[in-house]
């Protein structure tokens, strides 16, 4: 994968995001700005966070992304609810979008758990290159020590 844009865990991240801003318009949830810039931004910071991460230097750092990313789509749920609760949404708005939401989740919890499959492959490639640079680095040590 050569761009963010590419990966589906973004792409349903936008999905959501996109979902969010237009029920979001309607009435009575429109009148609720507090409400809605919190959902809002959860929403887009899932879809923001897989960018960003994708974009930084290292596995390690697009695994931390993904991690927020993951708990903003939880926010969404959560504040779904409270849209629920509240009356804001109905049942069948509720379920679709909660259902986006989880599919959002799931995709980014397999991605990043890909990410951290790469990243402990990394590491023991690493701890390999390591022992062996000390060991090799041991061995000139010993030949150069004459037995008594």
């Amino acid at each position: 994968m050569d761009r963010f844009e590419d990966s589906i865990a973004w792409q349903k991240a936008r999905a959501l995001n996109k979902s969010v801003y237009g029920v979001t318009r309607s009435k009575p949830m429109a009148n609720d700005f507090g409400f809605v810039g919190q959902i809002r931004r959860a929403s887009i910071s899932a879809m923001n966070n897989i960018a960003e991460g994708f974009e930084r230097n290292g596995l390690k750092e697009f695994h931390q992304y993904l991690s927020v990313a993951k708990a903003s789509t939880a926010e969404v749920r959560s504040m779904l609810y409270a849209a629920l609760d509240v009356g804001y949404l109905q049942d069948a708005e509720f379920d679709r979008l909660l259902s986006m939401a989880l599919e959002s989740t799931r995709v980014i919890a397999g991605l990043r758990s890909s990410v951290a499959h790469r990243l402990s492959e990394q590491d023991r490639r690493k701890l390999n290159e390591e022992y062996f640079e000390y060991d090799a680095a041991s061995d000139d040590i010993n030949d150069d020590v004459a037995p008594n």
